[in-house]
């Protein structure tokens, strides 16, 4: 899993229906929808609609995807109705993601819509009686999708699952989902074997994609579409390089030197095995000025003897040292984590460890997620935790990640230099980050998208803080202290006897005859 995938953190707005780059082909406003005839032109005016789960890697494909799909005259929307075909982009990691798709495939065809099932279901489980009748299209056939999509339209099913050939070129044509983000995948699949994860299943082993190419899309992405961020992903980032003779650190002290002034890389999920041996390099790379000081390492869980059940092929004491090793060298490192609970053989102990290994970093990203047995892996096997007792876990877990916060009180008034990117889901605020990816929330109407701005804090919520531009000179109410608020009332009580004692004695002064006696005079 990847950080971006969550959200933890402020929602912001789905922008596939909004106007795109693609590369290679500028796409026409939208075309007349095909009409009911007896053939037809694939691409000729139909629309296709491509949802997505799961990780990056994922967002980046269906990217590639909807690329393609437009530049062979599709029109791809962001609405399901408005589509006559729905490619699916699915993730294995989790069981209600893969529900999700099943019923979307339900809800598809009900409608009378075409739809093709992508991603790492369709690739690991194509037997599922769920995806009977459906055309699917596998992770190494993603170019291969304009092929499938026409193919559906006329009525055929299209199932391309081989592994036996190349992965899709980097530089084909695609359709961001955020115009001013890369998403770029640097690897697929990994070398581990963990007994709960079914995603190898789907990708396979590592390979990964060579050095120069990866510099090549960095530099295209930048300097020919003008993105603002660089985001790396894969389902392991630390583990690039090891099929070719290379490492993480040697591609990335390539692609920091093709960043230009005003961008930012943000480095994905790494498990703790792959940095164990470049600490001191990583820690370089995240203090480089154009690199988030953020980090995706995943746990798991706090015990040693849940890992060994896991085969994460670390313990506890490799995370802390790099937790440790990296929040002393980079300062205000952004540490986000994964915890899984309820692993058939986590028992009472092996969950207080987890906990305490949360209360000791309080991570400010920490995604909790209660296991679920993914058919096919050794963990399925095993006995399940009581649902009741899995539930109780995570709901602890919860209030927990609850109870505290990265954005304190005491950080208002504090100047950040912050780059906007996205847009939130009130449409009132973009989305900003500074160098250590913290989310601040300016308002729409004082920044633009793409540029850096100078902020102030002026209030926190629990996953972001809210800040208005420094150039703003804001009127400050008059605050009332108790002092304040005595003397408001003091001085016209004063006033009021003053006038009171001098209407007494002057009627003293006439009553007693003086002002007839001083006449006289």
């Amino acid at each position: 899993m990847d950080i971006e995938d969550f959200i933890g953190r402020t929602e912001t707005i789905n922008r596939e229906s909004y106007d795109v780059k693609i590369r290679s082909k500028k796409i026409t406003s939208k075309q007349e929808k095909c009409t009911n005839v007896d053939s037809f032109v694939p691409g000729a005016g139909q629309s296709v609609w491509v949802r997505t789960w799961g990780c990056s890697h994922n967002t980046s494909d269906s990217e590639y995807m909807s690329g393609l799909l437009a530049k062979a005259g599709y029109n791809v929307v962001g609405e399901g109705n408005d589509a006559e075909v729905w490619v699916l982009n699915s993730c294995t990691v989790k069981t209600p993601s893969e529900q999700q798709a099943n019923n979307l495939v339900v809800q598809g065809q009900e409608s009378g819509k075409k739809v093709i099932m992508a991603g790492c279901v369709s690739q690991a489980a194509p037997s599922e009686p769920w995806m009977k009748n459906l055309s699917i299209v596998g992770v190494k056939q993603i170019d291969r999708i304009v092929e499938v999509v026409g193919e559906t339209l006329k009525g055929n099913n299209v199932r391309l699952l081989s592994r036996n050939r190349p992965d899709a070129l980097l530089s084909l044509p695609k359709m961001r989902k955020n115009d001013l983000i890369e998403v770029l995948s640097i690897s697929t699949g990994c070398l581990n074997n963990c007994t709960y994860c079914k995603t190898k299943m789907a990708r396979g082993d590592l390979v990964s994609y060579p050095l120069a190419e990866l510099v090549e899309q960095a530099r295209a992405a930048f300097y020919d579409d003008g993105v603002k961020e660089l985001w790396l992903t894969s389902e392991d980032l630390g583990a690039w390089g090891r099929d070719i003779g290379l490492t993480l650190p040697d591609l990335l002290k390539e692609l920091v030197n093709v960043i230009p002034d005003g961008s930012m890389m943000r480095l994905g999920m790494t498990n703790p095995p792959y940095i164990l041996d470049h600490l001191e390099e990583i820690a370089e790379i995240l203090n480089h000025p154009k690199v988030y000081a953020f980090l995706h390492i995943p746990v798991q869980s706090a015990s040693d003897a849940v890992l060994n059940d896991m085969k994460r092929e670390y313990s506890r004491r490799h995370f802390e040292q790099i937790a440790d090793y990296l929040i002393e060298k980079v300062p205000n490192i952004y540490i986000a984590t994964d915890m899984i609970l309820a692993f058939p053989t986590e028992n009472e102990e092996d969950f207080q460890e987890s906990m305490d290994l949360v209360r000791k970093y309080k991570f400010p990203s920490l995604f909790i997620n209660q296991y679920y047995p993914r058919s096919g892996t050794p963990a399925a096997r095993l006995k399940k935790i009581d649902t009741v007792e899995a539930r109780r876990r995570t709901g602890a877990m919860s209030e927990l990640f609850k109870s505290y916060s990265r954005y304190t009180s005491d950080r208002v008034g504090e100047v950040h230099n912050v780059i906007v990117t996205e847009i939130a889901a009130d449409k009132l605020h973009a989305v900003g980050h500074n160098k250590c990816y913290e989310q601040i929330l300016v308002p729409l109407e004082h920044c633009k998208m793409g540029e850096w701005i100078e902020v102030r804090v002026t209030s926190v919520t629990k996953f972001s803080m809210i800040a208005a531009p420094t150039s703003i000179v804001e009127t400050v109410p008059e605050v009332s202290s108790p002092e304040t608020t005595k003397f408001r009332f003091f001085y016209p009580m004063t006033v009021f006897f003053l006038v009171l004692i001098l209407s007494y004695c002057i009627d003293k002064f006439i009553s007693s005859g003086m002002l007839g006696n001083f006449g006289e005079r």
